[in-house]
């Protein structure tokens, strides 16, 4: 099982149970929203943030993106990263009916799905002594807001549908902005982990 340093932070103890069958790391549940009544629990997150990071996996639902995006503004400007999982449809066995959006949450995505969704989040991992995100590799020249301009994932009328379709290129889920797409982008690029150099997705957008 492979070991990381990070604390990877997950909304409930089912997703904490499944994640430990995957990965040996310390975990933090927010309770879900109980999170924004806890104000120590805010400034204990940004010690564990400061001192050994800290990696985001949430839902892939629209509660699972405030829980993500008011935890990202309240720890900065300490180490946050990001791990997806896809938008993939179905219902945990534990529960009598499908969630609202009707998507699987953490607690219902295969490990190999949830290790990938790691490796891509730039997890430091002990057994291997590295961090995914690119250490020992050359520096590769990253993106910028005004690429994504030019590539009209941004800015432009039909931006969001464009940015829709590269999500479901790269397993990703369908809520992200262009800023955490941005995040994203330049941690896979970071990382070699695009399948194909990034102007080559670009042209499969427009096909």
């Amino acid at each position: 099982m492979r070991k990381i340093k990070e604390v990877i932070v997950v909304e409930g103890k089912y997703d904490q149970i499944k994640l430990s069958q995957v990965v040996d790391a310390v975990f933090f549940c927010t309770g879900g929203f109980q999170i924004y009544h806890k104000d120590d629990v805010i400034e204990f997150l940004k010690k564990i943030a400061k001192s050994q990071g800290v990696i985001l996996l949430t839902d892939s639902d629209r509660a699972g993106f405030r829980i993500r995006n008011y935890l990202k503004n309240k720890l900065a400007p300490y180490p946050v990263k990001h791990a997806f999982i896809p938008d993939i449809p179905g219902k945990e066995k534990r529960k009598t009916r499908p969630s609202k959006e009707g998507m699987l949450g953490v607690e219902g995505i295969d490990g190999t799905i949830l290790l990938d969704a790691l490796v891509k989040a730039g997890a430091t991992f002990l057994d291997t002594g590295e961090n995914q995100a690119g250490a020992g590799q050359p520096e590769k020249p990253l993106l910028t807001k005004a690429d994504l301009y030019r590539c009209g994932l941004f800015g432009k009328e039909n931006s969001r549908q464009k940015r829709n379709k590269l999500e479901k290129i790269l397993q990703l889920p369908s809520r992200l902005s262009s800023n955490l797409l941005l995040e994203v982008l330049n941690t896979l690029i970071a990382a070699d982990l695009l399948d194909k150099p990034f102007s080559e997705l670009i042209k499969e957008l427009e096909s």
